[in-house]
């Protein structure tokens, strides 16, 4: 599997830095942000380094579907009240001039009772 020893999310995912982990599985990996937006915010990331959504090929659709199926079930269990009247967020921050801070592919998914803090 690729990884980038001078990634922040890689380093999380080896476990040389510690997280507050949420999901594991052989290709996916959730952790909650360290400086939240939401009451409820974590991100899924692949566990194979792939810098941005920019960088996605044909082959990377299976695992880009398990991601987005991922997080309405993980967003339930970290407490988001179900929809219609709960619901969450799913951000992709893409490059720099998309917001993208850490250069590996991760999708933030945000909920709880508004008003957040950002977004």
């Amino acid at each position: 599997m690729a990884t980038d020893p001078n990634c922040i999310f890689c380093k999380i995912i080896e476990g040389k830095i510690p997280s507050k982990k949420v999901y594991e599985d052989d290709e996916l990996f959730a952790f909650h942000d360290i400086a939240p937006w939401a009451p409820v915010h974590f991100m899924v990331v692949p566990k194979r380094h792939i810098a941005s959504m920019a960088q996605l090929e044909a082959g990377d659709a299976a695992l880009m579907g398990r991601l987005m199926t991922l997080a309405p079930k993980l967003a339930l269990e970290q407490g988001c009240r179900p929809y219609p009247e709960g619901g969450f967020r799913v951000v992709v921050n893409t490059g720099t001039e998309g917001g993208q801070e850490v250069h590996h592919l991760h999708v933030h998914v945000m909920g709880g009772p508004r008003p957040w803090l950002k977004g």
